[in-house]
């Protein structure tokens, strides 16, 4: 157990910090294992195009209705009891999928894997809040946001290897058991190094809130206008970075490239968001403002999708293409993940204010995957997902300069 200071509070403690870090990463590999799997669930259990869209995207179903509203449990219920509680949800999730017959019942379990997701990431910012020195939230922060292209990339990665350890028919069956067994042992390394809840709450100089703090962090959070244009703006990135990340095995296997090679290829894309998000933190720290990074992103992604999907400059331009939208795509993330900590109505509003920005990120991955199939699907292609895309980046960019604007506001002096 980490070490509590004398008078109290939570001694920082970096090696317990990237322990939070390692659960989500855990869990996000449970986000990334269903692409390398699509090709063989479509032949083994009859699944189509749309639905892998939606199986795709329905682990996110629970952060899309619950997030605001698992955001304020966490708080009462206890952060270290959340994430460990939902890693254990996770990997018991994975064990029942892994039992599918039917498309159904794996959509079903996906619905389940999506509520112990919540549950492990939306506590994360608020520890780390509490167990990073101050003068290394912006890297840390950084770092946070890369426990999504991480963990996606190295499913993607692993998932074909993992895979060839069954039959043909059966290795998906066998993946999803090593991913339970990894988010139980994640669950129990976290019972071993962060703090008690008991802790934390001290750490807070709070016990619990009651009934009525939570109503007002709820009502405090929902009347927040730079809380809206942060959970809209994650929305618009997140949907679109998981539609085109998570369908690039589907569209190489339509191209003939084999299994390995493209999760290799996908793998790499995804991981380079990574970059994005350390990035991120360092020119957060050097002032670099918030909206030129969130503004910067939303522009490589959209002329990155355009040259990827309906140009005509030859497979590995595309790709690099591809490359680009991830990596400078992940400066958007990280920002937000930073600014949720700066624009929080007040600090115990923390975890309900990520949890609305879960809530719409949730919202944007469960309808922009299923989306994009279906207008590949009308379109006999993917040649118009660059125009989604790039929509939805304008979206961003308007966004983006709404968030500049509130910036400027709460720095005048009528705020300070």
């Amino acid at each position: 157990m980490s070490k509590i200071a004398s008078q109290g509070g939570i001694q920082p403690s970096m090696p317990t910090a990237f322990c939070i870090v390692a659960a989500a990463l855990g869990a996000a590999m449970h986000i990334g294992k269903l692409p390398p799997a699509v090709p063989v669930l479509e032949r083994v259990l009859g699944v189509t195009l749309l639905q892998a869209g939606f199986l795709l995207s329905l682990v996110q179903f629970a952060g899309m209705c619950l997030g605001l509203m698992t955001g304020l449990a966490v708080q009462r219920m206890g952060l270290k009891r959340s994430m460990v509680g939902g890693l254990l949800v996770l990997g018991t999730a994975s064990l029942l999928g892994s039992l599918a017959e039917s498309a159904t019942w794996l959509l079903v379990t996906r619905a389940f894997e999506g509520l112990g997701f919540l549950w492990v990431v939306l506590p994360g910012p608020g520890l780390l809040r509490m167990l990073v020195p101050r003068e290394r939230i912006n890297s840390m922060m950084g770092v946070w946001g890369t426990y999504m292209p991480l963990g996606t990339s190295l499913a993607l990665l692993l998932g074909p290897w993992a895979m060839l350890l069954g039959s043909q028919d059966s290795g998906w069956r066998i993946w999803w058991c090593l991913l339970s067994g990894v988010a139980i042992l994640m669950a129990l390394l976290l019972f071993w190094q962060v703090p008690s809840d008991r802790s934390v709450r001290d750490h807070a100089e709070a016990a619990a809130p009651d009934k009525s703090v939570t109503r007002t962090l709820l009502a405090l959070t929902l009347r927040s206008r730079p809380v809206w244009l942060m959970a809209l703006t994650f929305a618009v990135y997140a949907g679109q970075w998981l539609a085109v990340v998570g369908f690039l095995p589907t569209i190489y296997a339509a191209a003939g490239v084999a299994s390995t090679t493209a999760a290799w290829l996908t793998a790499l894309a995804a991981a380079l968001n990574m970059v994005g998000n350390v990035v991120a933190g360092r020119l957060l720290e050097k002032g670099i403002s918030a909206p030129v990074l969130l503004s910067a992103g939303f522009l490589v992604m959209g002329t990155g999708t355009l040259l990827a999907f309906g140009a005509h400059i030859g497979p590995w331009w595309q790709y690099a293409a591809i490359m680009a939208f991830s990596a400078v795509g992940g400066l958007i993330p990280a920002t937000l993940f930073s600014l949720s900590i700066r624009l929080a109505p007040r600090p115990d509003a923390v975890s309900a204010t990520v949890g609305w920005l879960q809530q719409w990120s949730s919202a944007g991955q469960f309808v922009v995957p299923p989306l994009m199939a279906w207008v590949a699907v009308r379109a006999g292609g993917w040649q118009w997902t660059g125009a989604v895309s790039a929509a939805l980046c304008i979206a961003g960019l308007c966004l983006a300069l709404s968030i500049r604007t509130e910036l400027e506001r709460l720095r005048s002096p009528r705020f300070q």
